[in-house]
């Protein structure tokens, strides 16, 4: 999704600059957290990524979304099943 790649690119350059200032204090606290934020924020990128191109497989091809979903769906049948 759109919104999740903006969110994720926000968060990667938040991080980018609190790294940046963490390491021109000398604030080790703000370093690590900057890098959390970029790390989360490459993961978010990836996902919003991701699920466009499942949007976009899905409608160009609706017959193998579907055949995937059923797939998906028996396989989670089988193990809800299994553990009872």
């Amino acid at each position: 999704m759109v919104q999740d790649q903006v969110e994720g690119t926000a968060q990667n350059v938040v991080g980018k600059v609190q790294d940046a200032v963490g390491a021109l204090t000398g604030d080790a606290g703000t370093q690590v957290e900057g890098k959390a934020r970029q790390a989360l924020g490459s993961l978010q990128q990836t996902y919003g990524q991701t699920i466009d191109n499942v949007r976009s497989a899905v409608s160009d091809q609706p017959i193998n979304g579907v055949l995937i979903a059923a797939a998906v769906g028996f396989l989670l049948g089988a193990l809800w099943n299994r553990d009872r």
